[in-house]
């Protein structure tokens, strides 16, 4: 006999009464025959692997063939912490350093000196000198209101530097002149300055106060004075005029002069 569903939605295999809750089943329906349900997928729908008949997950990657969902991944396990490296107690001997052989000696280079006030000129085949005179003759041209000094011998000075200033000097402006004129008020701080490359020499005015005159041996006391800034050459025994009365004579050194 077919069971039936009584009133309250409940199967009974009884006609009469309901074997749930015995309600009376005078006009109860007969229960509805179950479905089968439908056979599992030949094939994975997610990843493609075959499926076996009836299989509710797919084997090869775990799909759900009935909610159509993939499993949830499980967490990755943690990662233990590796604990700091403990120093070791024993100390790990220093290892000497191989001991250096013979040094080698490396030629040094040489390094010319920039050329300056100071430096030496080449060497050349003669010394030259300044020879620092009081000249009455310049001094009566001139004709300044100081008093000539008494003409003694004259100064020499040695020309040893490349370059050679000619003047008076002044703590308080740091000028110290190789070349010193002394108390003749008549020359400039900076009057001229002498130039060599060793075997000649120049003059030039350094834009004096007075003037620098230059002549040759046994010419008369020159009147016209070098333009300033521009170099003139000496020859040996060349004199040179400043101031009120001082006359410097350029020459090639004696034997006992250097």
């Amino acid at each position: 006999m077919s069971p039936v569903v009584c009133p309250q939605g409940h199967t009974s295999q009884a006609t009469d009464y309901c074997d749930v809750c015995g309600a009376p089943l005078d006009a109860a329906a007969p229960a509805p025959v179950a479905t089968p349900a439908a056979s599992a997928p030949s094939t994975c729908a997610h990843c493609g692997a075959p499926a076996a008949a009836g299989a509710l997950f797919c084997e090869n990657c775990g799909y759900d063939f009935t909610t159509g969902s993939l499993p949830v991944p499980a967490p990755p396990p943690a990662t233990p912490a590796t604990p700091p490296a403990t120093p070791s107690s024993t100390p790990t001997p220093a290892v000497a350093a191989p001991s250096p052989g013979p040094a080698q000696s490396a030629p040094t280079p040489v390094v010319p000196a920039p050329a300056g006030l100071d430096t030496p000129p080449p060497a050349g085949p003669d010394q030259w000198v300044a020879e620092i005179w009081v000249d009455p003759d310049w001094y009566a041209v001139q004709k300044p209101e100081d008093p000539i000094p008494s003409p003694g011998p004259p100064a020499l000075v040695p020309l040893r530097e490349r370059s050679v200033l000619v003047g008076r000097p002044s703590v308080s402006r740091n000028i110290h002149p190789k070349v010193d004129c002394g108390a003749d008020s008549g020359v400039s701080r900076r009057q001229c300055q002498l130039n060599t490359d060793g075997q000649r020499w120049w003059v030039e005015d350094l834009d004096s106060s007075n003037g620098t005159y230059v002549s040759r041996v046994g010419d008369p006391i020159p009147t016209q004075p070098i333009p300033p800034g521009q170099r003139r050459e000496l020859q040996d025994g060349d004199r040179l005029y400043v101031g009120a009365w001082t006359r410097i004579v350029i020459r090639k050194a004696l034997p006992d002069e250097v």
